[in-house]
């Protein structure tokens, strides 16, 4: 664990808390953002959590940037964050020299194509790209597959945006000229699909708190029959539900860091995946159940939360990706399923 894991924590929820607000999110109803919390990120320097040291960076862990996803959720923080900052993350995996200026990250479909030194193709859903000045993406060039920087300005555009209303455009290019790019083995390559996924289940984890948090509020200044309504039976067990889907997923994501930071991954990033997946769906319905008719208007702040949790179920590498991960490690084993599942060695890591 990172000594300045904490106090970047608790740098990041105190600016959140005071400067992401309702009508903050709302923005990008609008077809625009509050740039300025971005500046304020860039201007502490918190883009720099996990850049190397040599890079300029503050030299921090996976672990540290994590934890800031996961308030990303916990906020509904409406900034590409996540994306640059991982962007970076790929980048340095690759060995090419992170970014300053805004860049997004597209690593989950099929690549692009690399002809004589220039890059072609089509991008659906690429996070942020009309306010992003570069891309990270994946090209292949005669069979071998390669990370790739792109400049956007040589891109043709098509504005998007996911259930949440978060940018996520239709991006394509016509031999565009590649920054810089380098080869990336197949292994290093799950190591990223790893990475993203684990990024995705932060925030993930970051929305359920959150939805958490809102319904045990409401059902506690909300009366019925001259009572609050977390006296209600019913209530009391749509809100057990909620803890204990909130403590699962919780769960579920410190396990796969610390096994992220031991280098002992194995299924865990699947099975996470999968809960937080299930979870989703859990926490919608009963966040929405304490709710009732107020939950689903526009003015109550639990729509920032569950329609994240809607539309980050379906992005990256989805549930149905693991699924078929796990199902093709377990039949290309020669131990049978059962096995595998309840052997001691595969049990430590459950």
């Amino acid at each position: 664990m990172s000594e300045m894991k904490d106090m970047i924590v608790d740098v990041v929820e105190k600016i959140f808390n005071d400067k992401v607000e309702k009508e903050t999110v709302d923005l990008l109803e609008e077809n625009t953002w509050p740039q300025h919390i971005w500046d304020i990120m860039f201007e502490n320097e918190l883009q720099q959590v996990a850049v190397r040291e040599e890079h300029g960076g503050a030299g921090g862990d996976y672990e540290d940037l994590f934890h800031l996803y996961r308030l990303m959720g916990k906020y509904a923080a409406p900034i590409p964050y996540v994306e640059h900052t991982f962007a970076n993350v790929v980048l340095e995996n690759a060995n090419i020299h992170p970014m300053k200026e805004l860049t997004t990250v597209h690593l989950h479909a099929n690549p692009l194509a690399i002809v004589n030194a220039k890059v072609s193709g089509a991008l659906h859903y690429v996070p942020w790209a009309r306010y992003a000045k570069k891309l990270v993406t994946l090209a292949t060039d005669q069979g071998k597959e390669f990370i790739v920087l792109l400049d956007l300005k040589d891109a043709q555009m098509k504005h998007e945006t996911n259930v949440a209303a978060e940018p996520r455009d239709h991006v394509s290019f016509t031999d565009a000229a590649v920054v810089t790019c380098q080869p990336i083995s197949q292994e290093q390559l799950v190591f990223l699909q790893n990475l993203q996924t684990i990024a995705t289940i932060c925030k993930m984890t970051g929305a359920i708190d959150r939805a958490f948090e809102l319904s045990v509020q409401f059902s506690k200044e909300r009366e019925q029959f001259g009572r609050p309504i977390h006296r209600f039976q019913l209530v009391q067990q749509h809100l057990a539900t909620l803890a204990g889907e909130q403590a699962l997923t919780a769960a579920a994501m410190e396990n796969v860091i610390a096994r992220l930071q031991q280098g002992e991954v194995h299924d865990e990033v699947a099975f996470a995946r999968l809960k937080i997946e299930d979870s989703s769906r859990i926490v919608a319905t009963s966040a929405h159940q304490v709710h009732a008719a107020l939950g689903v208007t526009h003015e109550h702040r639990l729509h920032h939360y569950t329609r994240r949790l809607w539309a980050w179920r379906d992005e990256d590498y989805t549930g149905r990706f693991w699924k078929k991960e796990l199902a093709n490690r377990w039949l290309q084993s020669s131990a049978n399923i059962w096995e595998q599942l309840t052997t001691k060695k595969h049990m430590e890591h459950i």
